[in-house]
């Protein structure tokens, strides 16, 4: 066993039959008129969308039973979309601090989003958010430290749909990569973890399958930790096949994958299934040759390839600026294809063609997949800072969704090949419109009904979660310049806590004043 030169002949491999399960491309009817709202509810569903509404509720009246001090009203379905446009434009329009965006005072003079909803019913449903249900969540962490304990519990009503979604309304092309993602986080959390060679270092992870050509993010799940492998190889082999549904998928797919995934074992297993693979691989590796016959020298020119073949297994060796380790099952060694590259000779940069194996040009063009969605979600992100790791998930997921609709948005397009279609493809106007269209369906989303008839001064008690009764400092006897008194009663109406006894009235008198200064 030797490695071969590039002018010494590969044999070709038998090239693969491409049989998706479905045809590649959006996957609903795309006769049809879609809008940026209409697609993204096929990620965010009305029924998901109400269960989240349900649970924030449950959440909300539970918070309160505990003692929290907060005005809270019922969500309703148009709340929620309002909520969700509030965050969309929070992504468009960006300020230093979120208070910013309800200030009246120049250069922060926003109409919206104070035309539509103040900021304490904002942060209240952003406080109250909860995705799961507040009850089972209870039930769920008395299995902590046992095998039933589902750490993800919490956003799984969410989670489970959207991924079911990303594989529902798309069928990936034939070139497929898996990759990680990181999801900023610096919580105090044990699925946290550290990724030196991603941007992002600190967060949790994801391990993602997407289309190379488009970054449709189309399968993924979320790391929770060293578990019991379900395939008994590891996890670089077994998150592969977690992200491969082959059923769902078809045969003919190529696969790219990077270092961490590649080894032989894997790439057979899948040629076995008609999934070609091509990724960078570690020479370290269990199964990688260790023979130094006719190997690269140790100052070879950058150029030199070369390469060893065992049955459908190909190792390639590169110099570029460095030596570059492939393994493919889906290509020859060398057919004679260049690469270009700056280098400098006699003082002066030039651009020189150098050869490069197939395996090489292909990983570069179709490797991306991940890597272009993660672009996407980023420039226009509307990732918060947050202190429960289940809303950072919730952020994610309105990215997802928001990052796949527009690339539907733009297969459609394509698709009709319509020049006076409405609409064109760019991003930020897809989410502007997606935000409008939000708004314009929660002013539809109820049923007109005549104005609340106005309330009338009452006394009303401060309600309590506990035995004790909640108290709050009188209004009046605090612009008295009396020492401060607490009182269990206030104006329905003037949402003012006033004295009602047998030897203060203070309700009384702070009305009487306020009329006789020509208040209604």
């Amino acid at each position: 066993e030797q490695w071969h030169n590039r002018e010494d002949e590969d044999q070709k491999p038998q090239p693969l039959r491409f049989v998706p399960a479905r045809m590649p491309g959006p996957t609903f009817d795309t006769t049809s008129s879609w809008s940026p709202l209409s697609l993204f509810q096929l990620f965010f569903s009305s029924s998901v969308v109400r269960a989240m509404i349900d649970n924030t509720n449950a959440n909300a009246a539970r918070r309160l039973r505990a003692g929290r001090k907060f005005i809270w009203k019922e969500l309703t379905v148009k709340d929620f979309y309002i909520f969700m446009a509030i965050i969309i434009f929070t992504s468009l329009v960006r300020v230093h601090h979120a208070s910013d965006y309800w200030r009246k005072s120049w250069p922060y003079n926003f109409s919206f989003p104070g035309d539509k909803m103040t900021r304490c019913r904002f942060e209240s449903i952003l406080w109250s958010l909860h995705l799961s249900n507040p009850q089972e969540d209870e039930e769920n962490e008395k299995k902590k430290n046992t095998s039933e304990y589902d750490r993800l519990f919490k956003i799984k009503p969410l989670y489970t749909d959207i991924v079911t979604a990303c594989q529902t309304y798309f069928q990936p092309h034939q070139k497929i990569s898996i990759d990680e993602r990181m999801v900023a986080s610096k919580a105090r959390n044990s699925m946290k973890r550290y990724q030196k060679d991603k941007p992002t270092k600190w967060g949790y992870k994801l391990f993602v399958l997407a289309d190379s050509s488009t970054g449709y993010t189309w399968n993924f799940f979320i790391y929770t930790g060293k578990n019991v492998s379900t395939t008994g190889q590891g996890l670089r082999y077994s998150s592969v096949m977690d992200l491969l549904p082959f059923s769902l998928l078809g045969k003919g797919y190529m696969l790219f994958v990077d270092h961490f995934y590649t080894s032989p074992t894997l790439f057979k297993d899948l040629s076995s299934k008609n999934i070609g693979c091509c990724g960078t691989i570690r020479k370290t590796c269990v199964g990688f040759p260790q023979t130094t016959n006719n190997d690269l020298p140790k100052k070879a020119e950058r150029g030199d390839i070369r390469w060893l073949r065992r049955g459908n297994l190909l190792f390639v060796k590169w110099m570029d600026t460095r030596e570059v380790t492939m393994c493919s099952t889906v290509h020859t060694a060398f057919s004679g294809k260049t690469i270009q590259r700056r280098v400098k000779s006699g003082g002066v940069w030039q651009t020189k063609s150098i050869p490069a194996p197939d395996s090489i040009l292909d990983y570069n063009k179709h490797m991306g997949g991940v890597d272009l969605s993660d672009a996407l979600i980023s420039y226009y992100s509307v990732q918060q800072k947050s202190m429960k790791w289940y809303k950072k998930f919730f952020y994610h997921f309105m990215d997802i969704a928001t990052v796949n609709s527009f690339i539907l948005y733009k297969e459609l397009l394509k698709l009709r090949k319509d020049p006076a279609s409405t609409g064109t493809a760019d991003h930020k106007k897809f989410k502007e419109q997606l935000a409008e269209e939000m708004l314009e369906f929660a002013e539809c989303s109820t049923p007109s009904s005549p104005p609340p008839q106005p309330l009338t001064c009452m006394p009303e008690f401060y309600e309590s979660a506990d035995d004790n009764q909640t108290r709050k400092y009188c209004r009046r006897c605090k612009d008295a310049g009396f020492a401060r008194v607490k009182t269990p009663i206030y104006c329905r109406r003037c949402q003012v806590p006033l004295c009602l006894s047998s030897t203060r009235n203070c309700f009384k008198e702070w009305h009487d004043a306020k009329c006789s200064k020509g208040c209604v």
